[in-house]
């Protein structure tokens, strides 16, 4: 199945050369407070911004995570995922500068997309 996932901060990177960037800069927090705005139930948990994400099943959950890997392969930024039944935790941080970059407001802005656009799949059941 085919996801249409609309165009967000992934096509940034592509035009600018990728994610591999070095020194990527730490965000300061007042930087994440503004950005987090726009990105509905985010949280700053430590290090990482976090948030957990509901679907009517496992099998579209798990449809979830699975629809997040073109955008986090292409980027090159990858989250710590859990998975509990319906619900998916997503973390992001950027490991290498041990702490909370652009990287992870993309990485985001991403899952929102891919969580927006995610069919339900009323054929396995539960929906």
């Amino acid at each position: 199945m085919a996801l249409s996932i609309p165009p967000c901060a992934i096509s940034i990177r592509r035009a600018t050369g990728g994610c591999n960037i070095p020194g990527v800069a730490l965000l300061k927090p007042d930087e994440i407070t503004k950005r987090l705005k726009t990105l509905k139930d985010w949280k700053v948990e430590g290090k990482a911004i976090r948030k957990e994400f509901v679907f009517q099943d496992f099998p579209e959950a798990v449809l979830f995570v699975s629809a997040l890997v073109p955008g986090a392969e292409e980027a090159d930024h990858h989250p710590d995922i859990e998975i509990h039944y319906k619900r998916v935790i997503l973390n992001y941080s950027t490991h290498s500068e041990k702490g909370i970059t652009q990287k992870d407001i993309d990485g985001a802005e991403m899952a929102e997309a891919v969580a927006g656009n995610l069919p339900h799949l009323e054929e396995f059941g539960d929906g």
